[in-house]
């Protein structure tokens, strides 16, 4: 009986030692997922601060524009509203401040790259996830890629350096402008077409497989079943793509700047330079400004439109993804 009570002495006191070595490990994993936790909550608000503290910015300095008095020697001159919107021209230094010929600059500039990058975009990654074999897939789409990593200024200099006699070698000297929104914006789909080739991929290769085979045992062609299977359930993904590649090609920069000229000029052609808003701040930008004059001001105001324009495309591509996407189990 001695012995009895003692073995289950030693059993009582083994279990409690392992139940505070578990009740130990629980503590500290609690205090690890604690500590992750933390982490990524903190990552998060530093991301939601950012932002808000960039429309806070914005907006304060944009309000100065309108709320400020100008005096010189002509007199007081004050900035409305409803002239930043319907004034047709940009001339800070004449207090016509019309946001008119930045938009229509980077909105032509940005169609013209749409229409170089999302067809040959769609192609490529058409041709990566249906026809090419894994060892060509594999070696082609880092060399597609590597375009992503070439610097913009470089392209910039490869726009008005390659570009730009290539148009006027076609189009004659008299019709293009050494800087001119055609060869900007067709170097900038050049720049953004491995965005859109690799998103779009993505979407099409993570089709399931059936998709494919079921079409194949309808009799339907490689081409058919592309088409009329692959595509349309991969269209939310490349829809989400080309609205992405949107917004990065209203937000670029030295490629406008360097290529496309600086002159606030409302037209359509885009064999004439032009200031988009990108390029209009990184020329205004680099100069000596005073702080609270009417060219430091129109900068801000400047970027909070181009701001909630790239805003808006990204809200466009979430209720785009939302409303076409398929989900396969």
């Amino acid at each position: 009986m001695d012995i009895q009570a003692a073995i289950m002495r030693e059993k009582a006191g083994l279990g409690a030692a392992r139940e505070d070595r578990l009740m130990g490990l629980g503590r500290r994993m609690r205090f690890s997922e604690s500590l992750i936790q933390g982490f990524l909550f903190l990552c998060g608000f530093i991301t939601i601060f950012t932002t808000v503290a960039i429309v806070l910015v914005l907006g304060r300095e944009s309000l100065l524009l309108l709320t400020s008095e100008y005096i010189d020697q002509s007199g007081v001159h004050t900035i409305d509203i409803i002239d930043f919107f319907n004034t047709t021209q940009w001339q800070p230094h004449r207090y016509q401040v019309g946001i008119a010929p930045l938009v229509t600059a980077t909105l032509l500039s940005s169609a013209i790259a749409m229409l170089v990058a999302l067809p040959m975009g769609l192609g490529a990654a058409i041709y990566l996830s249906e026809y090419a074999a894994p060892g060509v897939r594999n070696t082609l789409k880092p060399i597609l890629e590597v375009l992503a990593g070439v610097p913009t200024v470089v392209y910039g200099f490869f726009a008005l350096q390659f570009m730009t006699p290539v148009l006027k070698g076609v189009f004659g000297s008299g019709t293009v402008e050494t800087f001119n929104i055609m060869s900007a914006g067709l170097v900038m789909g050049i720049m953004i077409l491995p965005l859109v080739a690799s998103m779009s991929e993505d979407a099409l290769s993570s089709v399931p497989r059936a998709l494919r085979e079921a079409s194949f045992g309808l009799g339907s062609t490689k081409l058919e079943t592309t088409v009329r299977i692959v595509v349309p359930a991969g269209i939310s993904g490349i829809i989400a793509a080309f609205i992405i590649a949107i917004s990065r090609a209203i937000g670029e920069t030295m490629i406008m700047a360097i290529a496309a000229g600086a002159r606030p000029n409302l037209s359509l052609n885009p064999f004439e330079s032009a200031w988009t808003m990108t390029g209009y701040i990184a020329s205004i930008s680099g100069g000596d400004l005073g702080y609270d004059t009417l060219d430091y001001n129109s900068i801000f105001i400047v970027g909070l439109f181009l701001f909630l324009m790239t805003l808006g495309l990204n809200i466009l591509s979430r209720a785009v993804v939302a409303r076409f996407r398929e989900v396969y189990e």
